[in-house]
């Protein structure tokens, strides 16, 4: 299973973002955002495009997409779990792993999916994969445009962050 990991767009077309995010679409098997769409049509878009879309809004989300969104979703593909947050009160990045894993601390998951800080994160820490694919659109503060990979076949997590 390929899923498509993105957070912090920041647009509100899929038409703005990068040409090798848009073709990585069509081969994904699922895609997740991180929150920070931004626009509903983006949301509507990805909707459309992905087989699976599972997402969850971000504290620069308009009401429209928190009205169809949680702020926290369990994930469950090929059993292994998946949790995913932006997360939507925002606040600052310092600290940012240490926050996201206390909103899961009650949930047994072996990835944790987040945005916010616009800094990727492929890491492994106390045996959980830290997945934050950074921003697909490099809207500031990233350094870079980028999103993530994550692959699971046969309960083996395989995770890649791709610079665009």
């Amino acid at each position: 299973m390929k899923v498509l990991v993105l957070a912090d767009t920041h647009v509100n077309d899929a038409g703005m973002l990068p040409e090798r995010l848009r073709g990585e679409l069509k081969s994904a098997d699922m895609v997740i955002h991180a929150g920070d769409y931004t626009g509903e049509r983006l949301l509507e878009q990805l909707r459309a495009s992905a087989g699976d879309f599972r997402g969850v809004y971000g504290n620069m989300d308009p009401e429209g997409i928190r009205k169809e969104l949680r702020a926290k979703e369990i994930i469950e593909i090929e059993g292994v779990r998946i949790g995913v947050t932006h997360p939507s009160e925002g606040g600052s990045p310092v600290g940012l792993a240490a926050r996201v894993r206390a909103k899961f601390k009650e949930e047994d998951t072996e990835v944790i999916i987040y945005g916010h800080s616009h800094e990727p994160q492929n890491e492994k820490i106390d045996n959980i994969l830290y997945l934050n694919p950074g921003s697909a659109t490099g809207a500031f503060p990233a350094r870079y445009r980028s999103f993530g990979v994550l692959t699971i076949e046969n309960g083996v997590i395989r995770a890649e962050i791709v610079r665009v």
